[in-house]
């Protein structure tokens, strides 16, 4: 029998399970009402619009779809991606975008090119879980920067950068979700924006800025990209079709300077030569015909009703004591529980009483977030919403009474 562990790299032997993907596995059960998983609603796949995609796609451009592509992606692709993130104030070449295989292979593009075994980056507390696992597994050392409810704290972020810098550690990169942050559901303010920019001029850093669900907006206007603050090119600006057409595609895009596209573009060619031509021509198509934006109202019409559920539900059914800003966009709630509760520890008894949802410290690079949970309202129905909290504010009351904790 061989000996595999034996060969491993020592970086394969560093690597960790998802949270969040064993989690999934757990929730099969079609009886447990399911908060864990960071899903679109189905219902929101436009399937019919897609069909007529899909056999225009093939009948026009069928045997280009079905061919390898460039690694840097579809050049029509990029024009009409160029043209958008334009509209939303990033000063943008279609040269500058190079489309992924889902958002997560720039992240872990990101990771590849920047850091060496050793090396620091700066991410949020809490934090995007898979934006952690990607970096980590470059054998790197990741250190937190606390929220509020406007973002990363950036008073917290330059004194953190002016300590490290005392122990001649330089950061590569500060990674942060701005916009209705997964999990904390906040939204970093404008004047934390531009000052992000000056810190990293001032240290000479790159950001990289993770936008899933800038357009699932809900109570407020558009939002400028931290990206449209960047004259010089020290954004890296990632975003996906994940959220607003189908995850399945696994099509997604980032823009950065040339310097940098250029770097990233040979890394992808050693990934995956190239991104699937075919659901980009599919993308394409659905833009073109002017389907994308009143489809994102469209999502954006689905998903607001059913934050509200959560919420109101959260206050019938929760115990006093917990804290949670209400998301005006996105797809997470971020509660806070009371003093006595560990999350990870209830979600034993939480399945038990079949709901589910992901603890927080899956998303804390320090140990904390052991009082916090993420929970998704986009995926289940409105009637799953109002159970579902019913049964996890059941399951907290439970847990508090047991612990015998006074609010």
């Amino acid at each position: 029998m061989v000996d595999i562990e034996r060969l491993y790299s020592d970086r394969a032997g560093k690597m960790r399970k998802s949270v969040i993907r064993e989690l999934l596995k757990v929730t099969q059960d079609p009886e447990i009402i399911s908060f864990a998983g960071g899903l679109p609603n189905p219902n929101s796949f436009p399937i019919d619009d897609l069909e007529g995609v899909v056999d225009s796609v093939m009948k026009n451009y069928g045997k280009t779809a079905l061919q390898y592509g460039t690694t840097q992606g579809l050049k029509d692709l990029r024009d009409i991606i160029a043209e958008r993130a334009y509209k939303d104030g990033i000063d943008v070449q279609p040269d500058d975008v190079i489309i992924t295989s889902g958002s997560q292979q720039s992240l872990d593009t990101v990771g590849k090119v920047f850091l060496n075994p050793g090396d620091t980056a700066i991410v949020g507390l809490p934090t995007y879980l898979g934006g952690i696992n990607a970096f980590r597994s470059y054998e790197s050392n990741l250190t937190g920067i606390p929220l509020d409810k406007d973002g990363m704290m950036v008073d917290v972020l330059e004194d953190t950068i002016n300590k490290l810098m005392k122990d001649e550690i330089l950061p590569k990169f500060i990674y942060v979700v701005p916009t209705f942050q997964n999990p904390a559901g906040v939204i970093l303010s404008e004047s934390r924006r531009k000052k992000l920019i000056d810190i990293a001029n001032d240290y000479d850093l790159v950001v990289v800025e993770d936008d899933p669900y800038g357009k699932l907006r809900y109570d407020v206007p558009h939002i400028k990209p931290i990206k449209a603050f960047d004259d010089i090119g020290r954004v890296i600006y990632i975003s996906t079709f994940s959220k607003i057409l189908s995850p399945g595609f696994r099509l997604a895009w980032n823009i950065s300077s040339p310097e940098i596209s250029r770097k990233m573009i040979i890394c992808k060619q050693a990934l995956d030569l190239c991104t699937n031509t075919f659901t980009q021509f599919i993308a394409l198509e659905f833009m073109r015909q002017g389907s994308m934006d009143l489809h994102i109202m469209k999502i954006c019409e689905m998903y607001k009703p059913k934050r509200d559920i959560m919420m109101k539900a959260m206050q019938k059914y929760f115990p006093e004591g917990y804290v949670c800003y209400k998301p005006k966009g996105g797809m997470f709630a971020w509660p806070t529980l009371p003093e006595g509760i560990d999350t990870e520890l209830l979600f034993l008894d939480a399945i038990k009483q079949k709901v589910a949802y992901v603890h927080g410290k899956a998303f804390f690079v320090d140990g904390g977030g052991a009082r916090c949970m993420r929970l998704n309202f986009s995926y289940s129905t409105d009637e799953q919403l109002e159970e579902g909290m019913k049964r996890l504010g059941n399951v907290i009351k439970e847990k508090l009474e047991k612990n015998k904790v006074v609010l």
